[in-house]
């Protein structure tokens, strides 16, 4: 059976590394909410297993779809669900040296990654747009 509290917390532990990580990095986000339209800024964002399950834990059953490049959590420029946003909205930052945003990223992922065996969850590797649509049509199974 799995433990998805265990899960929960090891995900949120990950994120508090991460976190503490990025706020030692010059310059800091802006928070200018530009990063939020993906399509916009010419990149895309992919969540993992964990972090899904971390997400919909938090933000509840009513997944919103994600129908065009935009985030569907920005209102007026801001994250509306910030403390729960995955590691790469943690990690990009459109001011900061793009080396350092991929050595974090790669080692949030091998953690992250690491979860799925130890909590024996399969481990997926979701472009956010179809991660959210599938989610918010109830055709993504999570453990």
């Amino acid at each position: 059976m799995t433990d998805y509290a265990a899960i929960i917390h090891q995900v949120g532990s990950i994120y508090q590394w991460l976190d503490g990580r990025l706020a030692a990095l010059a310059p800091a986000c802006r928070a200018c909410g530009n990063c939020c339209d993906f399509e916009a800024y010419g990149h895309r964002l992919y969540v993992t297993t964990p972090e899904l399950l971390y997400f919909k834990h938090f933000t509840g059953p009513g997944i919103k779809p994600m129908p065009s490049g935009v985030c569907p959590y920005q209102a007026d420029r801001q994250c509306t669900v910030y403390p729960y946003r995955f590691s790469g909205c943690r990690i990009f930052n459109c001011h900061t040296d793009a080396a350092v945003q991929n050595e974090l990223c790669e080692e949030a992922l091998r953690r992250l990654k690491a979860l799925c065996p130890a909590f024996d969850i399969a481990y997926e590797y979701l472009y956010l747009k179809d991660a959210l649509n599938l989610l918010s049509q109830n055709k993504l199974h999570l453990p």
